[in-house]
């Protein structure tokens, strides 16, 4: 069994996990959510998203709420860009780090951005080329690897090809979301066997699962077989899956990182911290604490 021996967790609470909550997030409450983060000793935190603020009223303070975050040398505070416009105001607040994304069902593509798989494509190019010129390092996100909702199982050639695309526009990363959580072990080694197969490297990639069918512990679990050593995860798992009524989304930072402690691979984060951190926003937002690793510890 080969396990990485080192994983970089990457909390995208602030952005995705609140990008859906109801009740408005004050700048001064996402500041200190991503303070703690950073505390409990995470070296990469999605922090905002400089979409449209009609679009996503929760991040509409982005501009305002980059700015002020107390920046730890060695930390990654990254933040979503949909299009120029938005990478525009991102340099104008000095981001470092920003992310496009894609998706690998032309349905999803257009009734989520708008856009064909192609045009998605292209404003994620035009973004990573503009980024790097500034020195700002480019994420790319995958949405709908393992399914979609619309179109159902989707293409694991198509993911490979789109993924080199993203690699070939400059990013150092990409991502690979199972949007509605429909994955499971088997197939999620069939995808990554496909990707290895095209000539991706296992270091140029991550995973983001959601946990709608239960399945993102045992799905990250066989992607760290196939040596993947960066995983997305949202503090007490924030972040509902809209595709899905009711069901939960992403998979709970605290239940990865319990997970990983026990398989004695080095991450760097304090879980009691991070439980606490996962506690702090559950009881702001009055929701139950969606992290099984967080219930347990209280």
């Amino acid at each position: 069994m080969s396990l990485p021996k080192k994983v970089k967790l990457v909390d995208v609470s602030p952005r995705d996990g609140l990008q859906n909550e109801a009740m408005p997030v004050p700048t001064a409450i996402k500041l200190d959510l991503i303070q703690r983060l950073t505390d409990s000793g995470l070296t990469a935190i999605e922090a905002t998203s400089f979409v449209a603020p009609n679009k996503i009223p929760q991040l509409a303070d982005a501009d305002e709420l980059y700015p002020q975050i107390q920046k730890k040398a060695g930390v990654d505070y990254a933040a979503l860009v949909p299009n120029l416009t938005g990478l525009k105001r991102a340099k104008a607040v000095k981001a470092k780090s920003i992310a496009v994304f894609c998706a690998v069902s032309e349905t999803f593509s257009k009734k989520n951005t708008n856009c064909s798989i192609a045009e998605g494509l292209e404003r994620a190019r035009q973004v990573a080329e503009d980024a790097l010129k500034n020195n700002i390092k480019v994420r790319g996100y995958i949405s709908c690897v393992l399914g979609c909702p619309y179109e159902g199982e989707t293409s694991f050639k198509e993911t490979a090809r789109i993924a080199k695309a993203l690699l070939n526009f400059g990013c150092n990363e990409v991502s690979l979301g199972d949007t509605i959580g429909v994955g499971t072990p088997g197939r999620m080694q069939q995808l990554l066997e496909t990707l290895f197969a095209a000539g991706i490297a296992k270091q140029e990639l991550a995973v983001h699962c959601h946990d709608t069918y239960g399945q993102a512990l045992v799905n990250i679990y066989a992607a760290l077989e196939s040596g993947i050593a960066v995983v997305d995860a949202s503090v007490a798992g924030l972040g509902g899956c809209p595709y899905a009524k009711g069901a939960s989304g992403n998979v709970a930072t605290e239940d990865v990182l319990y997970m990983l402690n026990g398989l004695g691979i080095e991450t760097g984060v304090d879980l009691r911290k991070l439980v606490d951190v996962g506690h702090f926003i559950s009881d702001y937002l009055k929701r139950q604490n969606n992290s099984k690793v967080g219930v347990a510890f209280k």
